[in-house]
């Protein structure tokens, strides 16, 4: 009898440890951190498909976007109605940001560019804030392979024009300093559909993103449901401040493929 006690009471105290395990990983993943694989090249070169970060969800505090999401399902997603943020603190411009996209509820990561009240437009690629130019400054073209990369497989888009598998696929790159001073580098491929738009004014407690691979991003440029539109504050779920670690293959898992100067890189 007191060997099938102890057996129960094994049981019991292993069922407690995943439960503790379990719940302080939720309280983990819903208040602190959230881990986020980067899926495409839109944040290049800043950041590249394969890197691997934890976003830091108290950074700007709490609205329903910070509960996990479960089976396609936000378990606060009955709070979507309610704009405000518990402990909010503002972003700041060219913060890099993961929110939820406001008609799919994907998660997203692009750079915070206009706050609220922001005049923001882009002429012949340059972008400008409140009717002036940024400074931007060209560096070396970004130069990757040409081939499937990630697990989706996506294939760069080139400035060089079309290339052949395993050859050398450039990008114009150049140095972008946004009013407050932060500085941080931009692709760009050639002409595009959003080298050239409208003024956006940024309504109160919405903000206007845009990813670093101008011409390879869908931002704020373009109207939902295709483009993101303006983000509300309660869609922000947190900061991505520094990479873990990157795979350049097509699994996170393949450690062999990791890329050796992406090491705890710290995000600008």
């Amino acid at each position: 009898m007191a060997s099938k006690e102890n057996n129960s009471g094994g049981i019991a105290e292993t069922f407690k440890t995943v439960f503790w395990a379990l719940f302080l990983a939720g309280i983990i993943r819903t208040i602190l951190f959230q881990p986020f694989w980067i899926p495409s090249g839109s944040m290049k070169p800043t950041l590249m498909i394969g890197d691997f970060l934890f976003v830091n969800k108290f950074t700007y505090g709490y609205s329903w976007a910070s509960c996990p999401t479960v089976g396609g399902y936000n378990l606060c997603g009955f709070a979507k109605d309610w704009e405000g943020r518990m402990f909010q603190s503002e972003p700041e411009r060219g913060d890099i940001i993961v929110f939820k996209h406001p008609a799919s509820e994907a998660d997203f990561i692009k750079r915070l560019i206009g706050l609220p009240g922001d005049k923001v437009q882009v002429l012949n690629g340059r972008l400008h804030i409140n009717s002036q130019p940024v400074d931007l400054v060209a560096t070396e073209d970004f130069v990757e392979e040409y081939g499937p990369q990630g697990p989706l497989g996506h294939r760069p888009r080139c400035a060089n024009g079309a290339v052949g598998e395993g050859a050398i696929c450039t990008k114009e790159a150049a140095e972008e300093t946004l009013p407050g001073g932060v500085k941080h580098a931009v692709l760009n491929i050639g002409n595009s559909q959003g080298d050239n738009t409208g003024i956006y004014v940024v309504p109160e407690g919405k903000y206007f993103f845009m990813g670093d691979n101008r011409d390879n991003s869908t931002d704020s440029r373009f109207a939902q449901p295709y483009g993101v539109g303006m983000v509300s504050a309660s869609y922000l779920v947190g900061r991505a401040d520094r990479v873990m670690f990157s795979s350049a293959g097509s699994s996170i898992l393949a450690f062999w493929t990791w890329r050796s100067d992406r090491y705890f890189k710290g995000l600008e």
